[in-house]
């Protein structure tokens, strides 16, 4: 995924949505690192040309993580040809060849676009059309450049570094396949992914970034630690929650439903499942139709088709016009919550409300946009809907805010971000008149400065119906990770005509905040494996604490430890295994239970257990009701 793509005439690719509202200054506009991938993705090009004349050059712009460049190449490259790539980008390198800017008219550009010049290392016919493709969609106000680098010839708005020996702490880090424009319908294209750094140390750090990144993996230590499955006879993106994940997660929601309870919330229940007419209403039907799952025909009405009615379009047809009643997975939860509010009168005194689930909700993700627990098809949202009065929006909001920041500060990620996103006045996407947009943002403004730290404003990246506060979480390795949100929302009242009775007597439109702490418990809890890698804080883990008698004869003893933790409510189980009590330690290391107890005769003729600690080590013998206390201390208190 490109974040952020500038247009791909700047860098021989990459689309960008909103182009046209840019100036061509703000366009060129480019970081040093971007500038320096920029041009090592042009070195890329010149190597795979030098080894594989035959290959056909698409585009290849910068990306956040490095640079890639798309290529038709009957060759099927694999890993094992890196170290060949990387051998001839370092002759080029060495060559130090100059970047040259050409600019040229349209048709000269077109012409040698025609004879495959571009994106070659010499004049031959061309097999593929896919400069002059490029070339087409460049709007007729832009110039028309193509930057040189030795006997290597690009269309491209540059800009780049002076010369390829500026491209020295480079890596050619993998390939997969990608459509040409990101359009099946489009070839198949080799796409070869590289990163470039300004030297080498900058190099190396990232690399062992990567590698450390690569042992936290979710989907390795989740298997590993049995916390989550994926079958395909289930479906692709369908999260299994197995016991271990199944206890992660009911701790997760322990502790938020504590403080939802500190703070009123109501907690409500509502269908996986609602009627179109529900998601027309709010907007979600049919403006997020390709991200949902598709509509399911009522059965009643599905049995009045004719047969030769009843044909895939449609069916289509009748549930787009609302001509066939239907169904739905739920996209989002606010439209049930929203008839919760409304099934019952309110006054201005019973405000605010604030409805709160752990709601499952279903979004029709590309397979290839795929990936173990952080992006799925079906996700838990700690979710909650605030209806309140124009006047008490700032301290509601102020609120979820606080409470966001609670949730980071107890899990121990005190490194994070703001950004606060807007709508684009300019898009046609966003629903509602400008006033209460105009509103919605000030209130979110205003709050986000009473959290003191930095934020950013993002034009375009509000949701349809409201801005938004996302919280942006740095981990341990220093990833970026979107998590709790907060929006306010003026538009889904409206569409639904909610209301309440003022204190003059008179109906009013009540505010609605969105809020999610932790956004999707499933992405939440991938990233708690990743941040933790696995060695969760002992009033997170699955499994608090595991018992270690020495041998059989000891299983007595070791019994009633298990007891008395149990009757703690400390999650406790027992190694009564033959094996020697080095294994077990061993075996529970790599479990990552945070505590193990031994029993030996010592310690069963005095009442005692020896406590080892996964990353601690050995500290003592203590009374079994010593031990017992010290960690039900440590887990009321959410330690780390």
């Amino acid at each position: 995924m490109l974040a952020n793509p500038r247009p791909w005439w700047l860098f021989c690719a990459a689309m960008s949505e909103n182009h046209e509202r840019k100036t061509l200054d703000e366009r060129h506009q480019m970081s040093d690192l971007e500038r320096l991938r920029h041009s090592c993705a042009h070195v890329l090009a010149t190597a795979v040309l030098r080894i594989w004349p035959d290959a056909q050059l698409a585009g290849g712009p910068p990306v956040d993580s490095g640079f890639y460049y798309d290529i038709d190449l009957k060759h099927s490259i694999t890993p094992d040809d890196f170290e060949k790539i990387e051998a001839e980008m370092k002759k080029i390198v060495k060559e130090n060849q100059t970047f040259e800017k050409m600019v040229v008219s349209r048709d000269e550009a077109m012409t040698l676009a025609k004879v495959g010049r571009l994106g070659a290392l010499s004049e031959r016919d061309a097999a593929s059309q896919f400069k002059v493709d490029l070339l087409n969609d460049i709007p007729e106000d832009e110039e028309i450049s193509i930057f040189k680098n030795g006997d290597f010839w690009d269309l491209c708005a540059g800009p780049h570094v002076g010369r390829t020996g500026n491209c020295k702490a480079f890596k050619v880090m993998s390939v997969a396949s990608a459509f040409y424009k990101g359009d099946n319908t489009r070839p198949q294209l080799q796409r070869i992914y590289g990163t470039c750094f300004k030297n080498k140390t900058m190099l190396t750090e990232h690399l062992e970034k990567l590698e450390e990144a690569k042992k936290r993996d979710h989907r390795k230590l989740g298997k590993e630690l049995g916390i989550f499955h994926i079958d395909e006879a289930v479906g692709q993106g369908l999260i299994l929650w197995k016991p271990k994940g199944g206890l992660l997660r009911r701790a997760l929601q322990d502790f938020i439903t504590g403080e939802l309870d500190k703070q009123g919330y109501s907690q409500v229940f509502t269908p996986h499942i609602g009627k179109l007419d529900l998601y027309r209403t709010s907007g979600h039907f049919p403006y997020y139709q390709e991200s949902q799952f598709a509509a399911i025909p009522e059965r009643d009405a599905l049995d009045k088709l004719s047969d030769e009615n009843a044909t895939c379009s449609a069916l289509t047809n009748g549930l787009n016009t609302g001509t066939i009643e239907g169904y739905m997975l739920r996209p989002m939860n606010c439209p049930h919550h929203i008839k919760i509010y409304a099934s019952d009168h309110h006054s201005y005194r019973d405000l605010p409300i604030r409805l709160a689930e752990f709601g499952t909700v279903y979004r029709w993700e590309q397979s290839g946009e795929l990936g173990g627990m952080t992006r799925v098809r079906g996700f838990t949202q700690d979710d909650a809907h605030l209806f309140c009065t124009p006047d008490q929006v700032a301290e509601e909001v102020e609120s979820c805010l606080a409470l966001v920041k609670k949730v980071l500060q107890t899990l121990g990620m005190d490194e994070y971000s703001v950004r606060l996103s807007l709508r684009d006045p300019d898009s046609d996407k966003y629903v509602g008149d400008a006033e209460n947009w105009d509103k919605a943002e000030d209130a979110l403004r205003q709050a986000v400065e009473t959290l003191g730290v930095d934020y950013t404003e993002e034009e375009g990246e509000a949701a349809f119906y409201g801005p938004k506060i996302d919280f942006v979480v740095k981990d341990v390795i220093g990833r970026d990770w979107q998590l709790g949100t907060v929006q306010v929302d003026y538009n889904l009242p409206e569409r639904f005509d909610l209301s309440y009775i003022g204190a003059d007597n008179k109906p009013h439109r009540p505010v609605m905040i969105h809020r999610a702490p932790f956004g999707s418990l499933e992405r939440f809890t991938g990233l708690l494996i990743e941040h933790f890698e696995g060695k969760f804080p002992t009033w997170l883990a699955p499994e608090q604490v595991r018992v270690l008698p020495i041998s059989e004869k000891f299983n007595d003893a070791a019994n009633d430890a298990v007891a008395a933790l149990a009757d703690a409510g400390v999650r406790v189980s027992a190694d009564r295994n033959a094996d020697k009590v080095g294994a077990k330690i061993r075996l529970a290391r790599l479990d990552r239970v945070p505590y193990m107890i031994i029993i030996g005769a010592r310690e069963a003729e005095s009442g005692t257990v020896s406590v080892r600690h996964r990353d601690r080590d050995d500290l003592g013998a203590m009374p079994v009701n010593e031990f017992v206390r010290n960690i039900q201390q440590e887990i009321a208190n959410r330690e780390l």
